[in-house]
């Protein structure tokens, strides 16, 4: 199994999978790249090279006690993207991971990378209640298993037209968030529910693809999707109707061919 070392020692899973120009995919808080394995299919199947990697604390990668910060994750990336030696990247990243794209590029540069995507990003600001992320930072120190339990329907747009997800999917999705380290859950929450990258995204130049579900409660449209788009101004906002966080499932073949078109461009 292909293994690297980030900078600070600790050890990273990754994939890569196909030859070609690369895409490479950074999941979604709680998750691990496992995520990714259709839309890495479907790529790879149009001569494309697939790559990602399970963030620390997360997946197959190491557990450290530190590091959960976001310039130490786009460091992690900027390993990643350093050891294989990607250039002419399309970069893509989910809910959190478009906070680590976005520092990716303020902290390194643009050197290796053509474009990007956000999909269901939680950037550039979730502007959350202080009280409020008290409230969701106890709830997932004191009880992770009964937050995956209660919010797992809302997360997958369970109920809204048209939007279904196979329960062996949803299923395979809740055992991924069930694997991850408690203490990089919490960690990682407490870092994304204030970052800011506004100020990040308004100098992003290169051509960006917003995906976005018009019913996201875990990345509201308006502050996250609309605003980026407001904020980039080379980008293209692509809102899914009828959808809630977990596109890459719910809005799988419309997303893979929107990342195939936008790869192509």
């Amino acid at each position: 199994m292909p293994y690297l070392p980030a900078p600070d020692g600790t050890v990273l899973f990754y994939r890569d999978y196909g030859v070609g120009q690369p895409i490479v995919f950074v999941h979604s808080m709680l998750m691990s790249s496992d995520m990714w394995r259709h839309q890495m299919l479907h790529l790879t199947g149009y001569g494309y090279r697939a790559v990602a990697y399970d963030r620390r604390g997360h997946g197959r990668s190491d557990d450290p006690r530190t590091g959960y910060d976001f310039d130490t994750l786009a460091d992690d990336l900027a390993a990643l993207l350093d050891r294989l030696d990607l250039n002419d990247v399309t970069l893509v990243g989910h809910s959190m991971g478009g906070g680590e794209v976005i520092r990716y590029l303020s902290r390194h540069g643009a050197r290796r990378i053509s474009r990007i995507a956000l999909v269901g990003a939680t950037a550039p600001h979730l502007d959350v209640d202080p009280m409020h992320a008290a409230e969701l930072l106890n709830q997932l120190r004191t009880g992770y298993g009964q937050w995956v339990a209660d919010n797992a329907a809302l997360s997958f747009g369970d109920g809204l037209p048209g939007c279904h997800i196979p329960q062996s999917e949803k299923d395979a999705t809740i055992r991924d968030w069930m694997q991850v380290s408690l203490h990089a859950a919490v960690e990682c929450s407490r870092v994304n529910l204030v970052a800011d990258f506004r100020g990040e995204a308004s100098r992003i130049t290169m051509p960006t693809l917003i995906v976005h579900g018009d019913h996201d409660s875990f990345a509201p449209l308006p502050t996250c999707g609309q605003r980026s788009a407001e904020l980039i101004p080379d980008s293209t906002l692509m809102i899914y109707e009828n959808a809630s966080h977990m596109l890459h499932l719910s809005h799988r073949e419309q997303l893979n061919n929107d990342l195939l078109a936008f790869h192509r461009s």
